[in-house]
């Protein structure tokens, strides 16, 4: 018979066996879990250490040819550097993509199949897609921006660093700078205003394209409406509007080697619509503004016959009268029969049918607006023509009912320009004036503020943002070239001239000190050609008093497309005003028009500007940065006018670039980079040096 084996020789019980084993067991779980949390924790710093300490604090995420697009993970910014890293373009702040409390990572490229994309997403906020275009002959490289929100309340904003660059373009300002970087604007719709009615706000010209010193420019989508604010000195910010459509926010951002070239090759990618000359006959003559408060046609007629006398008696030339909208009002409802009925010493053979008005050179006032207390309103309502004003759907019947606006005191509607109907209408009635008063000049005001967006309306996409502008602009070309508007956005390549914002009767920012940072923003952003605000200043309305600023303002006008007039110079009661606008008027046709019209030619062909600032002539110097009481016609006249009370003389910066400058006076001859301090310029003089090579 087989032995039994034991199973259990130990003298210990088999039940002391498993508690002993069970007790094992559990100390070991509590090493292996201790272990397991030192584990974590030593990885949980070990992730945070490589995220804070060990990663990187930037990351290429594309590379051009001689530029590179970084993410700074720490300033959660976008950076355009050279590939050496020695010179920094821009530096664009995307605002922790709309939320303050996402902590930003180290960014990966979603497109990583294409070189010249970067893709990301960040989670709830919003997509972002950058696209590299290089173009090798000009020697620039672009980024293509576009930042897509992906929910309605998101609200996109990048903000572009002021931090030693100087940044220019955008929209005139009341008190304009040059360059932008002393402006604080508050976040608000970027569109034309009136500024006189609004003086915080955007006024004319305006143009989504901003040019920064480094050789950089920013070039805002068109069509997409966005916000704008100025922080002085820090940076300027574009911002999405919050909407149900998810509206993006895109820009191209373009680097080259220096601000010039930057400038040229973004005014080629922007000439696709041939430039066009104005009337350039214009510019010998100069605009006397017609003041006067009378009540009636006939007294209007009078006090035109006594001011046209006036000018010829004080020999200021042939020039044109220009009367406001109230005054073109009364001559356009004076009778035919009266104004046929007077003669001016002619035989009644040549002057039976020729009104006295039309002797004058004259330009009238008109505006897209119509009182609705007028005949002409209340007949378009009658023939059921309300769709010839902006208007709006009844709610019940769905009937049209012209929106109501103020303009000039008066209740008002205002033209409906997507109608072109009502724009044959307005033209016929422009062709009437025309043959009923024989002018030739005509100023289209009104065109500034979004009626509809203002009282918050629906507004139609024809009509959005400053659309209203560019149609009243397409209205103003079928009228001639000969046409002034008072606003202008996307329009610089049309036949029309373009009015300065009026500004103050003094030496401040917002008077004379801002002539010439006005006239070269104009410049820099397309428009050439346009009317100065007048002699002294013409904002408040009054007559201009001070005879030393008169002089001075009289001095920059000279050289600028057109003199303007709102003080008549007859009004000091002495000679040497007098004397001085004949000699400044004289010397305006003989040697500027001419520059002007030289360099038009120039403008037509390249989108060069006429006026130049300093850093044209020598892009790379810091000192023609911030420039801002000079400015250059062409390549080859400086002109440093005398902008402060009681000066005499002035410093003067003439720019290098291997030539020399001469005083056109003195003819004393400076090289090019020669700072000239204290250079005397006497009350009734202007500094002007002439390229010499």
């Amino acid at each position: 018979m087989p032995h039994a084996r034991n199973r259990n020789p130990s003298p210990i019980p088999e039940v002391t066996w498993d508690t002993g084993l069970k007790e094992m067991n559990e100390t070991w779980k509590g090493a292996i879990a201790c272990l397991g949390v030192a584990v974590f924790f030593v990885m949980t710093i070990g992730i945070i250490y490589w995220q804070v300490v060990d990663q990187p604090n930037k990351n290429w995420i594309l590379r051009g040819t001689f530029s590179g697009l970084i993410w700074e993970r720490r300033t959660h910014s976008l950076v355009i550097q050279t590939l050496t890293e020695d010179r920094t373009y821009v530096e664009i702040d995307v605002g922790n993509v709309g939320n303050p409390d996402i902590e930003v990572p180290f960014v990966r490229n979603l497109c990583w199949l294409n070189k010249t994309e970067f893709c990301y997403t960040w989670d709830l906020v919003a997509e972002v897609k950058i696209s590299l275009e290089v173009n090798e002959d000009a020697e620039t490289e672009c980024y293509s921006m576009a930042w897509t929100p992906v929910n309605c309340h998101v609200e996109l904003k990048d903000c572009f660093s002021m931090v030693n660059v100087s940044w220019y373009g955008g929209a005139s300002v009341q008190g304009q700078t040059w360059p932008i970087n002393d402006q604080n604007i508050t976040m608000q719709p970027y569109v034309v205003s009136d500024l006189k009615d609004t003086p915080s706000g955007y006024g004319s010209p305006l143009e989504r394209y901003f040019l920064g010193s480094s050789g950089v420019t920013v070039l805002v989508s068109p069509d997409i409406p966005i916000q704008l604010g100025v922080d002085s000195k820090q940076q300027f910010c574009l911002k999405s509007l919050p909407t149900m459509e998810h509206l993006p926010l895109q820009y191209t951002v373009c680097v080259a080697h220096n601000v010039k070239a930057a400038h040229l090759e973004t005014v080629q990618q922007l000439s696709e619509l041939r430039r066009e000359l104005p009337n350039m006959k214009t510019l010998w003559l100069p605009f006397w503004e017609f003041l006067t408060n009378v009540d009636t046609g006939p007294k209007v007629e009078k006090e035109l016959r006594t001011f046209s006398n006036r000018l010829r008696r004080h020999q200021l030339g042939e020039g044109v009268i220009s009367l406001n909208e109230h005054s073109t009002t009364l001559l356009s409802e004076m009778d035919h029969d009266y104004l046929n009925s007077r003669k001016r010493g002619m035989s009644k053979r040549l002057t039976r049918d020729l009104p006295l008005v039309k002797l004058l050179n004259i330009s009238i006032t008109l505006s897209p607006f119509l009182g609705v207390d007028t005949m002409q309103f209340h007949t378009s309502l009658t023939n059921g023509k309300e769709d010839y004003w902006l208007s709006l759907p009844s709610a019940t019947q769905g009937k049209l009912i012209p929106v109501m606006t103020q303009w000039q005191g008066k209740f008002c509607v205002k033209l409906n320009l997507t109608n072109p109907a009502a724009v044959r209408w307005f033209l016929d009635r422009v062709e009437s004036l025309q043959a009923h008063l024989g002018m030739e000049y005509i100023v289209l005001e009104g065109g500034e503020a979004n009626l509809l967006e203002e009282q918050a309306l629906r507004t139609p996409l024809a009509l959005s943002g400053d659309k209203y502008i560019e149609l009243l602009a397409d209205m103003a070309t079928r009228i001639g070239d000969s046409t002034i508007m008072t606003a202008g956005t996307r329009s610089s390549h049309k036949p029309l001239f373009v009015k300065m914002t009026p500004m103050q009767s003094d030496w401040s920012p917002m008077g004379l000190r801002a002539i010439i940072p006005s006239l070269l923003h104009h410049a820099l952003v397309g428009y050439n050609f346009l009317i100065p605000d007048a002699v002294g200043g013409s904002l408040s309305g009054d007559v201009v008093a001070d005879k030393e600023l008169y002089i001075r303002w009289l001095e920059i006008a000279a050289f600028l497309p057109v003199i303007s007039f709102h003080t008549p110079p007859w009004v000091f009661g002495e000679d040497q005003v007098l004397n001085l606008t004949r000699i400044y008027i004289t010397k305006h046709q003989r040697d500027v028009v001419p520059l002007i019209e030289k360099y038009a030619e120039e403008w037509q062909l390249t989108g060069n500007p006429i006026y130049r600032p300093m850093w044209w002539l020598s892009p790379s110097d810091p000192m023609t940065f911030t420039t801002d009481d000079q400015f250059l016609i062409g390549d080859e006249v400086l002109v440093a006018p005398i902008v402060e009370k009681g000066a005499i003389q002035r410093d003067i910066y003439l720019p290098d670039g291997g030539f020399q400058w001469q005083d056109s006076q003195s003819e004393q001859v400076f090289d090019g980079g020669t700072f000239l301090q204290d250079y005397p310029v006497p009350l009734e003089e202007v500094a002007v040096f002439l390229r010499r090579s």
